[in-house]
């Protein structure tokens, strides 16, 4: 009987020590979204861009949806690139895919029609 136990608890604390996949997956967001916001130039602004697309793309993480806020802020981005369909487009997302963002971009969208 303590064999059984013993054996069980190797088990149990081998399994504990595996990694888990993270929640959503990130890309190289960290380090473009922080060149952006040191540089805020024409390149880190295409650079978060494409950080972007990644993310939307690949979908990864255990959830395999994008994570919360990143259509928000690529519509924003897109916005002040006077693309406005995109832009708005990304927003809508991020409210179909997260309810509870719906009235922090009804504010964005409302300023956008004065």
């Amino acid at each position: 009987m303590r064999k059984i136990i013993f054996i069980l608890s190797v088990i149990l604390l081998l399994a504990s020590c595996t990694s888990q996949k993270p929640l959503y997956y990130w890309g190289d967001y960290e380090i473009k979204s922080y060149n952006y916001l040191k540089n805020s130039d024409e390149k880190s602004t295409q650079e978060l861009i494409d950080s972007y697309q990644k993310i939307i793309e690949k979908q990864g993480g255990s959830r395999e949806v994008v994570p919360p806020g990143v259509y928000a802020d690529y519509g924003f981005l897109l916005l002040q690139a006077n693309k406005t369909v995109e832009g708005k487009a990304m927003l809508q997302k991020e409210i179909s895919l997260y309810p509870e963002s719906k009235v922090f971009i009804d504010r964005i969208l409302k300023k956008l029609e004065k």
